[in-house]
């Protein structure tokens, strides 16, 4: 049994290779879901369905985002809606108000569909569609990822984090924004303050004070091994780790992460910006430091970073299956050098 951790595209560039080292009826995928946002009522959840598509054999991997070969109809009859109806093209987020009204999961992430700021093809709409629609008939977002990973054909085990609100907003010198607004709105532009995982921290929230926790299901999956691909470990890690619970249970477990860096480079994102916002340096050492949890890493052969844990290299770069089984044989023997660790 293995646990891979998942947020942005690391983990499921690392996923076709990992099918050939780990067996995927043993294998199960936790997603972030603090990039999720709601966007005219149905909730998109951009990790899990990045795994979701990848592994059901029809992302489009020219994105990593969204169907191959998609079209994208509504999205264009909607931008062009707003701008026939004198709308900025721009996010349009609903008031505070708003954001705590209505249908829980999607608190503190809602925008209006008018001048809809992410492309959003007709057959992934879709799906955002079938996901709402599941979670206003009473299934919990787990759920609903079952029966959507049940639709596509899945071989691994597919969760998300919580079934719980966290917004991850990123603190701006001309305010606050969700994630998604200021990665794909504003291109990840804007000078970073500070990063929060709204939802985490006892936030009163309809009447209660209470904060989101990791479902059973993923508790149950961080007992296993676990495996922290290349990803950005602010925002893509970052929300998984701030729930109860979730930095002692990796603590017990052996873990493994690849590095997104070489040494000081990093590979593509934003997570340079981001580690320097949130006091960590932008490096293979700024990862370790912010997994002291992790037995074991896989970094670049290139990388002279020394983390004083065990280490395996190899060429981290995954462009194609090939790239991708081969780092996926690093981590395997990462796993058992950290299961050696005391």
């Amino acid at each position: 049994m293995v646990t891979f951790l998942s947020g942005g595209t690391g983990t499921p560039k690392l996923l076709p290779g990992a099918e050939s080292v780990f067996d995927p009826a043993d294998t199960t995928v936790i997603c972030n879901t603090g990039d999720d946002v709601a966007i005219a009522g149905h909730l998109v959840c951009p990790d899990l369905d990045t795994v979701l598509f990848e592994r059901g054999g029809v992302l489009d991997r020219e994105r990593w985002w969204g169907i191959e070969g998609d079209s994208t109809e509504t999205h264009d009859e909607l931008r062009a809606l707003s701008e026939e109806a004198g709308f900025d093209a721009g996010p349009r987020y609903l008031s505070d108000e708003r954001q705590i009204e209505g249908r829980d999961l999607a608190r503190w992430r809602r925008f209006s569909g008018v001048g809809e700021f992410m492309t959003i093809g007709d057959r992934d709409r879709a799906v955002h569609l079938f996901r709402t629609s599941l979670l206003d008939e009473g299934h919990s977002l787990t759920e609903t990822t079952e029966r959507l990973a049940d639709a596509f054909s899945l071989d691994v085990s597919l969760l998300p984090m919580s079934d719980d609100p966290v917004a991850t907003i990123i603190h701006t010198p001309e305010g606050t924004m969700h994630f998604q607004e200021f990665w794909v709105a504003h291109g990840g532009e804007p000078a970073v303050e500070d990063v929060e995982f709204r939802g985490t921290d006892d936030l009163e929230r309809g009447g209660r004070n209470d904060s989101a926790a990791p479902t059973a299901a993923v508790r149950d999956a961080l007992a296993e091994p676990v495996v922290i691909g290349p990803s950005n470990p602010v925002t893509s890690l970052g929300p998984l780790l701030a729930l109860d619970d979730v930095p002692e249970a990796l603590a017990e477990t052996t873990v493994v992460a690849v590095s997104p860096f070489v040494g000081e480079e990093l590979f593509s994102g934003p997570a340079a910006k981001l580690m320097a916002a949130v006091g960590v340096e932008p490096s293979t050492a700024g990862v370790a430091e912010s997994y002291p949890f992790a037995d074991a890493f896989v970094i670049d052969d290139a990388d002279p970073t020394d983390l004083g844990r065990p280490t395996v290299t190899t060429d981290i770069t995954i462009d194609d299956g090939e790239d991708s089984t081969r780092v996926a044989h690093a981590v395997e023997e990462a796993l058992e050098l950290g299961r050696e660790v005391p």
